[in-house]
This record gives structure tokens, C-alpha cells and sequence, in this order.
């Protein structure tokens, strides 16, 4: 087995990588790669059945609920700033659907949806969220795996501070009216 880096890892500038660059990438390259502060961060540990399941149903029950002129997507990053493209798990956004979209701009984003695993646990908790917050992304919800239970952390930007502040935890039933008006037991999520 070689241990050399392939070529395509190495910075294409002496100043390091910038978030058009994931655009340019090969085929070779894990599919789940963010820009964080000019580090790639690839996702290579094999994704859980319950990571995927909330993704997936949450994903539904959202575009369920968006005007047909918003779009929900799954895994897609968003260009923060030059130095920085993460990948949340979901993104609702004011924008319509357009198949040959890479990226959102903060600008078209209304909600980010991580959902935490044992992986991205700093980043999902701690580091995305300040991320978020500098790039003005109104709302964040931040999904736990609570003895196989999916538990809502929601929380909404304020302008004041700058910082996201909790608006609610939700173990039962996800209930909210912004960004979204949406009532979904959360049990539905990993069944």
C-alpha cells in the first residue's frame, strides 16, 4: 500500500487553499470535504444508519414545509468567506432549486442543521456554530443522538451580541414557527 499524498492534496497556491477551490477537486476526493479556515477536513469514517435516517427524514419533512420557491438540500456546503466552505448536514435556503449548484452563500441560507457524530463533535458543537454566527446565519439547530433518540437544539442569532441564544431543546416533538412552521415528532425521525 503506497503512503504517499497524492498530488491533488497539496495546496494549489503558496497562500493555501480558498473555497472555489473544493469546485476543482478530482473525482478521487472524498465526496464530504469542507473548508475550514483553509484546512480540508475530509469525512472518511463510515457514516452511522441513525446519522443518515435523520438526515434523510428531517430533509423530507422540510421540504415539506418550505415555499416551492425555497429549496432544502442535504450535505451541501456553503461559502462563508474565502477561507471557509463547511458542509452542514442540511440547509434550508430562500433560494430556488438549481441542479448545477455546488455551494450556498450565507446571504441565501435560513437554517443549518448539524447533526452531531462521534467524528464532529467539536467542530458540530463549538466551532461551525461561531462559523455560522460570524457569517450571519440566522437560525442553527444542532441534532443529539440521546440513547438512539434524536434531541433539537434550536437556536436563533442575536443581533445584538452576535452569538446564537437557545430558544429550545426539543425531545418529543420538534415544534417551531421560524424559519419554518413545522410540528414533527422527532421518534418519526429513526423509525
Amino acid at each position: 500500500m503506497s503512503t504517499a499524498i497524492p498530488q491533488w492534496m497539496y495546496p494549489p497556491r503558496d497562500s493555501g487553499w480558498e473555497a472555489d477551490d473544493l469546485d476543482l477537486l478530482p473525482p478521487e476526493a472524498p465526496r464530504h470535504t469542507e473548508l475550514l479556515d483553509g484546512a480540508l477536513i475530509f469525512n472518511m469514517s463510515p457514516q452511522r444508519s441513525w446519522h443518515d435516517r435523520v438526515i434523510r427524514r428531517l430533509t423530507a419533512a422540510l421540504e415539506l414545509v418550505v415555499p416551492p420557491e425555497r429549496t432544502v438540500e442535504a450535505q451541501m456546503t456553503i461559502k462563508l468567506n474565502n477561507r471557509s466552505r463547511p458542509e452542514p448536514d442540511i440547509i434550508a435556503a430562500r433560494v430556488p432549486y438549481s441542479p448545477d449548484r455546488t455551494r450556498f452563500l450565507p446571504e441565501e441560507v435560513e437554517l443549518v442543521v448539524e447533526i452531531v457524530s462521534a467524528e464532529s463533535e467539536d467542530r458540530d458543537r463549538r466551532y461551525k456554530p461561531r462559523l455560522y454566527a460570524e457569517a450571519d446565519l440566522r437560525h442553527f439547530w444542532r441534532i443529539e443522538d440521546e440513547a438512539g433518540q434524536p434531541v433539537v437544539h434550536t437556536y436563533e442569532l442575536d443581533d445584538t451580541t452576535g452569538f446564537y441564544v437557545a430558544t429550545g431543546v426539543y425531545r418529543d416533538r420538534l415544534t417551531v414557527t421560524v424559519p419554518v412552521m413545522l410540528d414533527i415528532r422527532l421518534a418519526d425521525l429513526t423509525r
